[in-house]
């Protein structure tokens, strides 16, 4: 199925805008138990239907039913259950102590919904991405439009699906279609506009937003960097990055983009993380080919804009100690890790967004800070090491969306942390009660 390029239904936006501007009272006075009862319903539904999931992802991605469990329904389920176990005490007013110039008063916060709300979703995870913030809107007690994208058609198409069966459209409503779809949707007064997708595309969002002065939530991307230092367990590290970065073939927001790793543990870690590489997706670059454990790039031109970073920074005397392999026709990248990068490289500056991986060597930890806060915050940082002192004088010296220690990724699974970026990683915070009070008005 190529992608969803629908024209946009200019009528039906404005019929169904206008159809949940008048439902919008009725859906905000729900209690807790009424709004838990339509989670119920996402949550029997996915439960249900992990087949029709499964061939979706794969028809898209040729994501693997394991790694479609894990990265898209199991992150849908713990948010719906999360939600459903705590949405009652979210909902309740919260009573402030006076200060002395009001001691007479008495005072509260109240959440209440924002209103009418719109979630625009991207392509890589386009199960969880979507599904994720419509838990949190629905709990918060809105009525929602949803725009999947175009780039994942199966995944869409599937959700239109699901939604149409458990939602009147005046509660929920589905916008398949490409970019002309969502700039018809933007044109629109929502009370509250959710997007995940690049920084580019969510200044688009932005700019729209400010004609209505719409509050937003940008879960967007950047280069999320990794410090190895001399400390580290290499083995442990190595494991924990292949798994990370070449997941759903490295197309992930929160990805490690690039590895600074100590001059005393690079070759180390270079050797380890092909040996790693071997013993998840094959011994030999015809095994890796034919993994069944490994997803392949969404599209075409996001192929070419891979393939493109990589040769370039070949040619620019790069080496790949393993992997390099391409296939248009498949599109396929090997899982690759480059070393002898030059930092000018495109694939230095560029979200890389795909399964290659460059290791860049350091010698004092100052230089491996000076080369992060040279860029843009990221989503994402990951460290690791032993030493107590270099974790503290890293996360003292630099500002990401959310950092983890001797792990990677695994921070967006956790739904008591808030999840987010800042400045072109993003802006806001999902998941849990963070999710909750983005579309919320306190």
């Amino acid at each position: 199925m190529p992608p969803t390029n629908i024209a946009p239904d200019k009528e039906r936006i404005l019929r169904v805008f206008a159809a949940q501007r008048a439902k919008q009272p009725e859906v905000s006075a729900r209690n807790a138990a009424q709004r838990n009862l339509k989670l119920d319903l996402l949550l029997r539904w996915v439960d249900s239907h992990h087949a029709d999931i499964h061939a979706a992802l794969h028809a898209d991605l040729r994501k693997p039913p394991a790694e479609a469990d894990l990265t898209e329904i199991l992150p849908v389920t713990t948010e719906l259950k999360h939600a459903r176990r705590h949405l009652a005490r979210w909902m309740r007013a919260r009573r402030v102590a006076p200060t002395l110039a009001m001691v007479s008063a008495r005072a509260w916060v109240r959440p209440e919904p924002r209103g009418v709300v719109l979630i625009i979703t991207a392509w890589n995870f386009p199960f969880t991405l979507a599904l994720g913030p419509l838990v949190s809107a629905i709990a918060a007690g809105n009525c929602v439009c949803l725009k999947p994208s175009e780039i994942s058609p199966h995944t869409a198409r599937l959700l239109a699906r699901m939604l149409g069966e458990l939602f009147a459209e005046d509660e929920v409503a589905v916008f398949e279609g490409d970019h002309l779809t969502a700039e018809e949707l933007l044109r629109q007064p929502f009370d509250h506009i959710f997007f995940t997708g690049g920084t580019s595309k969510g200044k688009l969002v932005m700019r729209a937003a400010a004609e209505h002065l719409s509050s937003i939530t940008l879960e967007l991307g950047g280069k999320s960097p990794v410090i190895v230092d001399e400390s580290a367990d290499i083995v442990d590290a190595a494991q924990k990055l292949v798994w990370a970065k070449f997941l759903n073939a490295g197309q992930t927001c929160i990805a490690p983009d690039y590895v600074l790793a100590h001059i005393s543990v690079m070759g180390k870690l270079v050797w380890q993380l092909g040996e790693t590489i071997r013993e998840t997706y094959g011994a030999d670059p015809a095994a890796r080919r034919a993994s069944p454990d490994y997803a392949r790039i969404v599209s075409p031109a996001h192929f070419a804009r891979c393939e493109q970073l990589l040769m370039a920074s070949l040619r620019n005397g790069a080496r790949a100690p393993i992997g390099g392999q391409v296939d248009a026709a498949d599109r396929y990248i090997a899982p690759t890790v480059l070393v002898d990068v030059a930092n000018h490289d495109a694939i230095m500056t560029e979200e890389i967004f795909g399964p290659i991986l460059p290791v860049i060597p350091y010698t004092l930890l100052q230089e491996a800070l000076q080369v992060i806060n040279q860029r843009s915050k990221p989503l994402a940082l990951y460290i690791f090491s032993r030493s107590r002192r270099n974790i503290a004088q890293i996360t003292a010296s630099t500002s990401a969306g959310g950092t983890c220690i001797n792990d990677a990724v695994l921070h967006f699974m956790h739904p008591n942390l808030p999840f987010g970026g800042l400045n072109h990683s993003g802006t806001g915070s999902a998941h849990g009660v963070y999710g909750f009070r983005a579309f919320s008005h306190a």
